[in-house]
């Protein structure tokens, strides 16, 4: 497996954000991989299908995703990413204003590309 650079993780970081916001399913499937392993901030684990369906159905609808305090971890084969993220929108048609601290596990797929394969996310408590 090949090593990436901050700068690529960074760019995928950014994609994922992008794709996110727009409830783009199309890039989401490339950034995600099929073996993905989530687990919400509620501790619910999902699948790449149900992360998917989400933004598909228009159950999930984001209009704010503010990154700060992002940290990265790069290793041979996999990188590391620990980002603060405010997070607006709507789940389901309630109101959501939430700070979460997401990481995730970015691998080198067998075609030499990026995609999540694991995450977690933590929502902060409101101070």
């Amino acid at each position: 497996m090949s090593q990436h650079s901050e700068s690529q993780i960074l760019e995928h970081e950014e994609r994922l954000r992008q794709a996110m916001l727009t409830s783009d399913v199309t890039e989401l499937d490339k950034l995600i991989a099929p073996e993905l392993l989530f687990t919400t901030h509620l501790g619910q684990l999902i699948s790449k299908e149900q992360d998917l369906a989400l933004h598909q159905s228009g159950a999930l609808k984001l209009t704010a995703l503010t990154p700060s305090d992002q940290q990265i971890q790069l290793h041979e084969g996999f990188a590391i990413v620990s980002v603060l993220i405010h997070l607006e929108g709507s789940y389901n048609g309630a109101f959501i204003d939430e700070h979460i601290r997401y990481t995730r596990v970015w691998a080198s797929a067998s075609t030499g590309s990026l995609y999540v394969i694991a995450g977690h996310a933590s929502a902060l408590s409101k101070q």
